[in-house]
């Protein structure tokens, strides 16, 4: 918790200092309430006083009351502002920073995971600070100058207050040390809750169809029982504190007036102004006690908040602590245009057993088209991820126009790339605003977007919605088609006009027709572009100069349609598998 607070910007500081500087001042004017009700008891009790004194001493505890209010809600809108502006820095520096991470690191913590840790987590600091800020400062404080005030009055009185004093703060402890390791485990459990739920309202339809419901209830339930049985056990023992706390303010003033009642009575009689002073003694002192005990019942508050906050520090230190494995490099630019190589490439995921990729070399020069073909788990889309750098070969070097990937920074890379992923992706937004997604070397006009639409043959759908490129998408492109997704995620590439096209199966849902024109159009407009496809058609990749045939992460076939036909066995099956007889003697 520390080390997050470290975090905090001089605008909060300086808030939080004003806010500590009122706290001061607030505590001030209640401890004096005390003084007054002393003067209070003197007044009424001695013969001759005037009522206007009374009403003097009242007037002035009525200011000191007031002005403790107009102190109390300064602060308490200083605290609001000090962790709602503290907060909003940590969010965005959590959202960048998970911005930054590549897929590994992502891996790591999983998706539910991040999102809890920037909401809910976050949403626990922020309680913390607004609701403890003032009383983790006025209750040491006032407890501190609460006992100052009252312990040259009575050293038994004084015992008795600090015998309850140590009794509540080893009950609060022992509580608090018990709790905390169960606040760990309901974060965990939030973190599978949120997963369950994403994955069930991510796959309805497919719970739907394979009747599941009752499944994923029973998943969903057998989680959500262990957090209430968790959080259960939580409740019942801060439920503890109220009590304690209400038994050490209520003990603590049937003490002092049993006692102060004694040393009364074993005053002597003779002298009442002594008497006088001993009973107004005692009245104070009941009234110092009991500020120092709600001190301590301030800080049961922000125990019972800060275990939870503590451990919500500890998920978002450990997100912000992790440096990503990827780091970017200083070049900007090659020494060749629209090249790919790969030199004896060797890939493995992190804490996988096997390689994925093995030994994989070829190059292709500007304006050509290489295309990978292979079985399911071939290792196809690993391949191209490791030209877009989502990951770094185990062994081996990948380069782009004739310099070292890992040597670029990601602008420069990227401005030379248009990754169209396996899995089509939209944003909540309009049409034209998910074909000119994120920075480009050049500016996108609206021009590019309409070419970029047109060229992935997506003008037939975007001109029947209504608005045109201004229709919205909604989240997650649940209001278009998957082939049209898929298109737009194509025209989104496009419409960067890189030096380099990356396809990882960005064809599969298109109809062959569709796939034919879409081919033909990127041949002749884009002929001096450099394309990599990844397909499971041979149609599709028949006439690309150059084709890697992938088998268990191996390359078992390099070469052009007819060589492959004549020399690669696996090649040749999966033609077989897909081309009628007269489509291969053609």
């Amino acid at each position: 918790m520390l080390k997050l607070l470290k975090k905090m910007r001089s605008r909060e500081m300086i808030m939080c200092l004003i806010c500590s500087v009122l706290l001061l001042g607030q505590i001030y004017f209640d401890l004096k309430l005390p003084d007054y009700m002393s003067q209070l008891t003197v007044l009424i009790q001695t013969p001759g006083s005037r009522i206007s004194d009374v009403w003097l001493t009242g007037g002035e505890m009525l200011l000191c009351t007031l002005a403790s209010a107009v102190l109390c809600i300064a602060c308490g809108y200083l605290a609001a502002r000090t962790a709602s502006g503290f907060t909003y820095g940590i969010r965005q520096e959590l959202f960048t920073h998970v911005s930054d991470l590549g897929q590994q690191e992502m891996l790591g913590f999983s998706v539910p995971s991040l999102i809890t840790r920037t909401t809910n987590d976050i949403t626990q600091i922020q309680m913390v600070i607004a609701m403890g800020m003032q009383a983790m400062i006025k209750s040491p404080v006032m407890a501190v100058w609460a006992i100052l005030k009252i312990l040259g009055k009575s050293w038994e009185l004084s015992a008795i207050t600090a015998g309850f004093v140590v009794a509540i703060c080893v009950s609060v402890t022992l509580i608090v040390t018990s709790v905390l390791p169960r606040f760990r485990v309901v974060q965990r459990l939030t973190d599978k809750l949120n997963r369950i739920a994403r994955e069930n309202l991510t796959g309805i339809n497919v719970v739907h169809a394979f009747n599941a419901e009752a499944y994923q209830n029973e998943k969903f339930d057998e989680t959500n029982q262990k957090m209430k049985a968790t959080q259960l056990k939580n409740q019942r023992t801060f439920a503890a504190l109220q009590p304690i706390m209400g038994l050490g303010m209520n003990g603590l003033s049937l003490c002092i007036f049993w006692v102060g009642a004694a040393l009364l009575s074993a005053m002597p009689t003779g002298d009442p102004a002594l008497r006088l002073t001993m009973f107004s003694d005692v009245m104070v002192f009941s009234t110092y006690a009991t500020y120092v005990v709600m001190s301590f019942m301030m800080l049961v508050m922000i125990f019972m908040l800060l275990p939870p906050a503590e451990v919500s520090a500890e998920r978002i230190n450990q997100v912000l602590n992790t440096e990503p494995v990827i780091k970017e490099g200083s070049k900007k630019d090659g020494t060749e245009t629209g090249s790919v190589e790969f030199r004896n490439v060797t890939f493995r995921y992190p804490g996988a057993a096997d390689d994925d990729l093995m030994d994989v070399s070829f190059k292709i020069g500007k304006g050509q088209t290489l295309a990978i073909i292979g079985a399911t788990g071939s290792g196809k889309t690993t391949l191209v991820s490791l030209i877009a750098r989502f990951y770094d070969a185990t062994q081996g070097e990948v380069l782009v126009d004739g310099v070292n990937v890992k040597e670029y920074t990601f602008d420069a890379l990227y401005n030379k790339l248009g990754y169209v992923t396996q899995k089509a992706v939209m944003f909540s937004g309009s049409v034209a605003e998910n074909v000119a997604f994120g920075e480009s070397q050049t500016e996108i006009t609206e021009d590019d977007i309409e070419k970029a639409i047109s060229l992935a043959q997506a003008s037939d759908f975007v001109s029947q919605m209504e608005g045109g490129t201004d229709h919205r998408i909604a989240q997650g492109g649940r209001n278009v088609s998957g082939g049209q997704k898929q298109r737009l995620s194509i025209a989104r590439a496009l419409a960067r006009k890189p030096e380099i096209l990356v396809f990882d199966d960005s064809f599969s849902a298109l109809d062959y027709r569709t796939d034919a024109v879409l081919r033909a159009g990127l041949a002749e407009q884009l002929s001096e572009t450099t394309k990599v496809i990844v397909a499971q058609r041979i149609s599709t990749i028949r006439h690309a100069d150059q084709i890697l045939v992938l088998d268990e992460g191996r390359v078992v076939g390099d070469g052009t349609h007819e060589e492959l036909m004549k020399n690669c066995p696996v090649y040749r099956e999966i033609a077989k598998s897909q081309l009628s007889e007269a489509e291969l003697a053609q």
